[in-house]
């Protein structure tokens, strides 16, 4: 008993000092959490992958599992029964994380997430490019959005390429969950509040941007589904159709 008792404490002592150190980390995290760089320098580097133009990142939410919350426990239970938060990340072609929002409950979804965050109204008011987002995004300005229900060779062959620029995302998650096993449901469930598990996962996720700049290798990855919300219902920005019409044709 004493020696889980002083492992228990040793890994509260080391995301305590990890969160100290990693308080001026290079990304910006949302929710009162740890805050990084400034906006003005988030998302910045653009991107042409796939003939894919000017992105500047790609987005996309994952649900971390945690025990059942004593206060409003039903608005955690996510769409596959389990309860969770929504993190919603933006990474870059090297799998770094640039952007995190880490508050919401696992019953949120992608969509309502990007709409109430401080990103979005960042990347309309710089007109900076486009973030890259599966079908349960809202097409707008800076979302790029596959096709649904393409009917032409063009469109199929963007949405071929929109999936592969994407697919970073889900890849970086993957990569994120296998390095942390206490993000992942092999590794159990957090035993802490949904406001704990949130600040556990920015420090994983600013420890992961620093493996990649150490060139850690990891072999042990583990297959992770990735946890695509469902499709987005509801109207289309007309000029962002007008703008993914523009991009279609060059395919």
């Amino acid at each position: 008993m004493e020696a889980i008792e002083c492992f228990i404490l040793k890994e509260k002592l080391f995301l305590l000092i990890t969160l100290q150190f990693l308080a001026k980390g290079e990304f910006y995290s949302e929710g009162g959490l740890v805050h990084g760089v400034s906006r003005s320098t988030v998302c910045v580097s653009v991107w042409q992958v796939a003939r894919m133009p000017n992105c500047i990142g790609a987005v996309d939410g994952t649900l971390i599992p945690i025990i059942a919350p004593r206060v409003r426990e039903d608005i955690y239970v996510c769409r596959k029964g389990y309860h969770a938060i929504n993190v919603q990340a933006v990474v870059t072609p090297d799998m770094r994380f640039t952007d995190v929002v880490a508050q919401w409950p696992g019953s949120t979804h992608d969509n309502t997430i990007f709409e109430n965050c401080g990103l979005k109204a960042w990347v309309e008011a710089n007109n900076v490019g486009w973030l890259i987002g599966d079908a349960g995004y809202a097409l707008k300005p800076n979302m790029l959005t596959p096709k649904i229900r393409p009917t032409t060779q063009q469109e199929n062959a963007f949405n071929l390429a929109h999936s592969r620029t994407r697919m970073v995302v889900e890849r970086a998650f993957g990569l994120l969950k296998s390095r942390f096993r206490c993000l992942h449901k092999t590794g159990g469930f957090f035993q802490i509040t949904p406001e704990k598990a949130a600040k556990v996962f920015v420090v994983c996720a600013k420890l992961h941007n620093m493996c990649i700049d150490d060139a850690v290798v990891f072999d042990g990855q583990i297959h992770v589904a990735p946890d695509n919300a469902p499709p987005y219902i509801g109207a289309l920005d007309p000029n962002a159709q007008r703008d993914r019409r523009a991009i279609i044709a060059r395919f």
